[in-house]
Formats: C-alpha cells, sequence, structure tokens
C-alpha cells in the first residue's frame, strides 16, 4: 500500500457529497462548502447533496460519475458506509478521498466534527498524507457464465440468508481446496475490512498497510476452523454445495446482496484499482484503535491512566 504526502495546492476543486436525510450531516457539509470557498477552492457538490446547500453561492453540480474527472479531491460526510458506496462508484478515477465522520466508529472517516475547520483546513494547506487501500474483487459465475461482478472495499460475505441456518461450501486458495465447511458462512474482508465484520466474527485486526487478505468462518460446525490470512495477490474460490430451505447470499459492504443457487461460484480477488484516503498529518491507525476500540481501558477501573 503506498503512503505519501500530498500537496494542498494540488487541491484546486474540491467535490463534496453527504449522507442524505441526516441535519448533523447537512450542517457538516455547510461548513465544509464554506471552508472550501473561504480557501479560494473551486466546489463541486453531488447533484443529491446540493439541496443541503441552498443559498451557498459559488457552487457547481455533478452527478457522482463525474466528480472523478471534475474534481482533485473529494470529500465525504456521513459515515464509513458513505464511504464505501463512493470507493465502488469512483476508485478507478483514482480521485483522493477525504472523509468526514457523521456516523458510528468512523475507521475510514478520519475527521471529526468538531475538527471540520482545523483539519480539512490543513488538509487543503497540504497538512495531510495519502494511503492506497486496495478494494477486493467479486465475480459471480452459474455454470461457468459471469452474472454479476462489483468491487468491494470492506468485505466479501457469503451467508445462509436466514438466521439459524447453515449451508455448506468449499473453499478454493489459488484452485487448491482449502476446506469443505458447513456453517452459516463465510467472511473475506481486505485489510481495511478487518475493523468491520470480519473482527465482530473474531477476525484479525490488519493495518492497513498490509498487503493481504483475511478469511473468517462464522460460527462453523467444527472446534478447529480459525481465521486465515492469505496473500493479498491470492485468487479466492467459494462454491455453495448445499443448502437448506434458505437461498444463500453473498453481500458485499453489506449495501449489495445477490441470491445465489447450489454450485454457484464466487470468485473474488484483488481489485485493480485501489482507493486514496487523504488523512490529515495527526492521523494515526493506532491511536483510532485506542479510541474507537477502547484499547486504553482497564477492566474494572476504566477511568484510571495508563
Amino acid at each position: 500500500m503506498a503512503l505519501q504526502k500530498e500537496q494542498g495546492d494540488k487541491f484546486g476543486t474540491i467535490g463534496l457529497v453527504g449522507r442524505q436525510g441526516k441535519p448533523l450531516v447537512a450542517d457538516s457539509l455547510r461548513r465544509v462548502a464554506r471552508l472550501i470557498l473561504a480557501k479560494g477552492r473551486g466546489l463541486v457538490v453531488e447533484r443529491a447533496s446540493a439541496a443541503s446547500l441552498k443559498g451557498i453561492e459559488g457552487i457547481s453540480v455533478c452527478g457522482r460519475e463525474e466528480l472523478g474527472s471534475l474534481c482533485d479531491l473529494l470529500i465525504v460526510v456521513g459515515g464509513d458506509g458513505s464511504l464505501l458506496g463512493v470507493a465502488r462508484d469512483l476508485a478507478s478515477s483514482g480521485l483522493p478521498v477525504l472523509g468526514v465522520n457523521r456516523g458510528g466508529l468512523g475507521f475510514l472517516s478520519a475527521i471529526s466534527p468538531e475538527h471540520i475547520d482545523s483539519q480539512v483546513g490543513g488538509v487543503l494547506d497540504g497538512a495531510c498524507y495519502a494511503e492506497d487501500h486496495f478494494l477486493l474483487d467479486m465475480r459471480m459465475r452459474r455454470a461457468g457464465k459471469q452474472l454479476a461482478a462489483t468491487p468491494a472495499m470492506n468485505d466479501v460475505v457469503l451467508h445462509s440468508g436466514t438466521m439459524s441456518r447453515m449451508l455448506e461450501f468449499a473453499l478454493y486458495v489459488n484452485d487448491e481446496l482449502v476446506y469443505e465447511q458447513r456453517s452459516d458462512g463465510i467472511i473475506v474482508a481486505s485489510p481495511t475490512g478487518s475493523t468491520a465484520y470480519a473482527l465482530s466474527a473474531g477476525g484479525p485486526i490488519m493495518h492497513p498497510n498490509l498487503d493481504a487478505i483475511v478469511v473468517v468462518p462464522m460460527f462453523p460446525h467444527t472446534l478447529t476452523s480459525r481465521p486465515l490470512v492469505i496473500r493479498g495477490d491470492s485468487e479466492i474460490k467459494l462454491v455453495v454445495k448445499e443448502a437448506t430451505t434458505t437461498t444463500p447470499q453473498v453481500s458485499c459492504d453489506s449495501q449489495i446482496d445477490l441470491d445465489l443457487c447450489v454450485g454457484d461460484e464466487l470468485i473474488i480477488s484483488k481489485y485493480q484499482y485501489p482507493l486514496k484516503l487523504v488523512y490529515p498529518v495527526q492521523h494515526s491507525f493506532y491511536e483510532s484503535c485506542r479510541s474507537k476500540l477502547d484499547w486504553a481501558s482497564r477492566l474494572g477501573n476504566s477511568s484510571r491512566s495508563l
């Protein structure tokens, strides 16, 4: 994963996207928009977000698919879910992306609302760096024919489709059989996604600079199945062997869901385009883990300093 310092003077035109239907998001969108304009930068807003910026002059409006060719930097205001959608849609454009968190934990959206003026302003002045985060490429095949394909930034999840139902599948890595398993499903996650669903299923926390993929079984019908970390350039194949009365599904970033049939294959590998995430110079992955995962607390005495 490439790590590089960014120069604020390269960010002449800024794109802006915000989660819809949230008053707090709209408030932060307006603050970010005014800051960008005060810095003398051009501002292009995704059409769906423009309604939150009524009354602010000097704004251009376009569709999301145009942002990659019009902007030098994209700022996403919302939760990590908002940024995941942008990643799938715009990673291929190479557009750098900065996240302002108005959601939950915010592992991807590094800037909190109270730091918009200082840290977004700092990024625009060049006090920032960029990391390339690779996405996963999921292709669904049936009887040798590809039916669907989509990138996923966090994870690709094969699951039974219904609570308390199991399915049987086979896992291959680079065409070599790893195992056949009966379980609720399996999670294939990027390093970025290791702190999402995979973490709650017992997977390891992976530093985002790692070139690796983690495979995490979901409630396997065995005591010996454990998370597996493999090379980032591996090709993973999941084959649906048997299902109960449910319809098994594959879910990408918990935002795209597709129904599967017995015999369907999921081919998962590294997506050819990474997402370039921009962070303020103050950002630290380990500090994020300390604050968001409560690493600094002690049992029975959480207020005691370390």
